[in-house]
């Protein structure tokens, strides 16, 4: 574990690491609604995936970004933004969920270059577990400027950072792992001594409203959050809540489809106190 201040950080991670975020995915009823909107919003290209036709690669410039994936209306699944994790065995991370009380609902599946696994923590926050089986072929993202980074909204954020600590091997010593650095109510998470996320305490679990219920938010950095707000208006978005934060603002939004996601001007996961 760190102490070091992760205000004066230099800059984000990017997602790369045994145990970094690599990924995030949006699940949506209409691939083609999806594109539009995000292209129009966050200004992404998309090419299709080569794991079916309900499935695209979002991409900044030449980067691979996000997967889009279009669900059938006749399933019962949320439309939302998930993190995944890299892990070096999706059996064994998969496994370590079980025994922590959580829940895997899906997986390990073979998907392209990977297996991936969909789970939950104890307290019901979704995410990702990706281990990839085939040497990656697309440009990394540069190493200052991360594709997004995660907060953890939670029960209790000393609790949780045990829970993905133990999954994840996080502050576990070994070449290429993630910090934690417990300060105050907060629990920061570190990447090759880079700010990559933040866990923060006070979730509900039984709140109706989703913002306050336990849930990983992706955050994706943008050059001006006003600006975003508006084009995200336009293309038939919502306007969720606006924050001040340290060293500018963010906005989060819904899409058209109902998910949730932040844009923020900010170099890093960090935010004003309360």
């Amino acid at each position: 574990m760190t102490g070091s201040d992760f205000r004066t950080a230099p800059s984000t991670a990017p997602l790369t690491g045994p145990a970094a975020p690599c990924w995030v995915t949006l699940m949506t009823r209409d691939l083609q609604a999806a594109q539009r909107f995000y292209s129009g919003v966050l200004g992404w290209t998309f090419r299709p995936g080569k794991v079916g036709a309900e499935f695209s690669v979002a991409r900044r410039g030449d980067i691979p970004v996000a997967g889009i994936f279009a669900v059938s209306t006749a399933y019962q699944v949320a439309v939302a933004w998930t993190p995944y994790f890299a892990v070096a065995d999706a059996d064994v991370a998969a496994a370590r969920v079980r025994e922590r009380s959580g829940t895997v609902a899906v997986g390990p599946l073979t998907l392209g270059k990977g297996r991936g696994v969909l789970a939950s923590d104890r307290d019901g926050a979704s995410f990702g577990l990706w281990e990839r089986t085939e040497p990656a072929t697309s440009p990394p993202a540069p190493d200052d400027h991360a594709h997004t980074w995660l907060r953890l909204r939670t029960r209790n954020a000393f609790d949780a950072a045990i829970f993905y600590g133990e999954v994840l091997d996080w502050a576990s010593g070994r070449p290429g792992c993630c910090d934690v650095a417990y300060e105050g109510d907060e629990v920061i998470v570190r990447c090759e001594g880079r700010p990559l996320a933040r866990i923060s305490s006070g979730a509900v679990e039984a709140a109706v409203d989703p913002l306050v219920r336990p849930h990983w938010q992706v955050q994706f950095p943008v050059a001006d959050v006003p600006v975003t707000v508006a084009e995200a208006v336009r293309e038939g978005g919502t306007l969720v809540e606006e924050r001040t934060v340290v060293g500018g603002s963010e906005a989060t939004l819904r899409d058209p489809d109902g998910a949730l996601f932040t844009v923020t001007d900010v170099r890093g996961p960090v935010e004003a106190p309360g």
